[in-house]
């Protein structure tokens, strides 16, 4: 049974929803904090770019976001056709965590599994592409591997996953987006601030993570991000 904690925003279509015609919420669903005044900037994403060309030319997917429920990934993703599972995953991870030693915390076998039920809760096989952004650097070991392995689970075969790692292996602290989709091509995001990140990752260390996938590949950008596909 999905949590509903989820916001599962349904694809356009003809058929009545309770909140009418374009799609529909689910009830009791949390609400991401509102990120409107944060400083933001635009950035060409290759990795968004090849996920969505992954898809092009499909209809009424299945896509799991991490960024939490924004209107510009609603929009952008519910118009060409497909149904939107969104939540703000890392604010879920400091709910679970954050009282105390954060990544200490997530060594504990109860929170660990409070976290994942409340997150990845999904039957095997049941998306088409998952949205995970910067997620996964803020996931210490072994939850990580956990989380990894449940995406794989939850993905069908040939879907593809995106996500960001920052590059500067020197930083104690790194930034934090919220991400919102203008086009294929290209993000807005929105600052929400710093934090240290659980470890360092470069391409053998994410070709470790993600050794259960078909294929791995890196895009690294001038501001200092990691960008990686994956396919399942």
């Amino acid at each position: 049974m999905f949590k509903d904690r989820w916001r599962t925003i349904l694809m356009p279509s003809n058929r009545p929803h309770a909140n009418g015609p374009h799609g529909q919420m689910r009830t009791g669903a949390v609400a991401t904090p509102p990120a409107t005044h944060a400083p933001s900037h635009s950035r060409n994403s290759h990795g968004l770019d090849q996920f969505f060309g992954s898809i092009q030319d499909r209809t009424e997917l299945s896509l799991l976001d991490f960024t939490g429920a924004n209107q510009a990934n609603i929009s952008f993703i519910t118009n060409l056709g497909h149904r939107l599972y969104s939540d703000d995953v890392l604010h879920s991870l400091d709910a679970t965590f954050g009282d105390g030693d954060f990544f200490a915390n997530q060594s504990d076998p109860k929170r660990v599994q409070q976290f994942l039920e409340q997150t990845l809760n999904f039957p095997d096989r049941y998306f088409d592409g998952a949205l995970v952004w910067d997620t996964l650097q803020f996931l210490a070991p072994p939850l990580l591997d956990l989380v990894v392995d449940r995406l794989f689970r939850i993905l069908r075969p040939d879907a593809y996953l995106l996500a960001f790692f920052h590059a500067d292996e020197k930083a104690s602290t790194i930034p934090v987006y919220s991400y919102r989709i203008s086009d294929p091509k290209t993000l807005l995001l929105a600052a929400r601030g710093k934090r240290p990140p659980a470890q360092f990752f470069n391409n053998r260390s994410l070709e470790r993570l993600f050794h259960q996938f078909a294929s791995v590949k890196f895009f690294l950008t001038r501001d200092h991000l990691r960008e990686v596909i994956v396919k399942r």
